[in-house]
């Protein structure tokens, strides 16, 4: 489901994913606020359109301004067990890593998703990109589904 919300001029472009992580201190008193905060907290959105011929708002969070776009959720790619990763099974990730040096770590603690949270798998998409777990963890890269809002 397409929402139309405002965003920073410097991150409106289409295809852009983000996390929307709620309201700025800086965001009282603003006139646009319910169209600014009108997401969900902890949900990976992409931007899908531009709204062409959009005024450019000031914001007190973003120096450049921000502009209407519309944006839906987006899935989440995440590394979870292998024992669990099957399309449209209901798995948590699993668990904390230390280990940020490793090219799989932004996938074994993903943006969007939590570590106490079940989510659907929308697809498999194979082998993690690390070669060893430091964790001695047996993972298999998956997309999580799309958050409904």
């Amino acid at each position: 489901m397409t929402t139309v919300t405002l965003i920073g001029t410097r991150l409106a472009d289409a295809g852009r994913e983000f996390v929307y992580e709620g309201e700025s201190p800086d965001c009282e008193g603003c006139p646009y606020r319910s169209q600014c905060l009108n997401l969900s907290e902890g949900t990976r959105y992409r931007v899908t359109g531009i709204r062409e011929n959009a005024q450019v708002l000031d914001c007190a969070v973003h120096d450049a301004g921000v502009r209407a776009v519309e944006v839906e959720p987006a899935p989440v790619p995440a590394n979870v067990p292998s024992k669990q990763a099957y399309a449209g099974s209901r798995v948590s990730l699993a668990g904390p890593c230390p280990h940020t040096e490793c090219p799989s770590h932004g996938y074994c603690v993903p943006d969007g998703a939590d570590f106490d949270d079940e989510r659907v798998i929308d697809q498999v998409l194979g082998e993690p990109p690390h070669d060893t777990c430091a964790l001695d963890r047996e993972l298999t890269l998956v997309e999580f589904r799309a958050e409904d809002e």
